[in-house]
């Protein structure tokens, strides 16, 4: 499937975008919180799941018709790895090293496989 970039191809890739950032601080944003009641943590994830969930099964209904299931996991998984990156240093602040940046990058250059005709 050729590269495009049309709506079409566009869009479910910013759905997902978003949707990743409400999955990931409804995983680990608590972290920053870790005197937080596990039930109340539990519960607040759940709801901003309930976002996540409203914008990425859209984007991978829309995007099933550019893309295939592989290739809609592999951007994905790409951008959970961009996202978490991101909360990781600025939400966190955690450091991100050069193995995580060497790690990050082979997962790249995997994903890029699934694009290959």
């Amino acid at each position: 499937m050729p590269f495009s970039l049309s709506p079409s191809a566009i869009w479910p890739v910013v759905l997902l975008v978003c949707s990743n950032v409400f999955m990931t601080f409804a995983w680990y944003g608590h972290l920053k919180f870790k005197s937080a009641p596990l039930t109340l943590v539990i519960i607040t994830a759940w709801g901003i799941a309930f976002f996540e969930y409203c914008l990425a099964v859209p984007a991978n209904r829309m995007g099933a018709s550019v893309y295939s299931t592989a290739q809609l996991k592999t951007i994905q998984e790409v951008i959970t790895l961009l996202v978490f990156s991101g909360f990781s240093v600025f939400w966190l602040k955690e450091a991100l090293t050069i193995n995580h940046a060497i790690g990050f990058a082979l997962i790249a250059v995997g994903a890029s496989f699934i694009f290959r005709g």
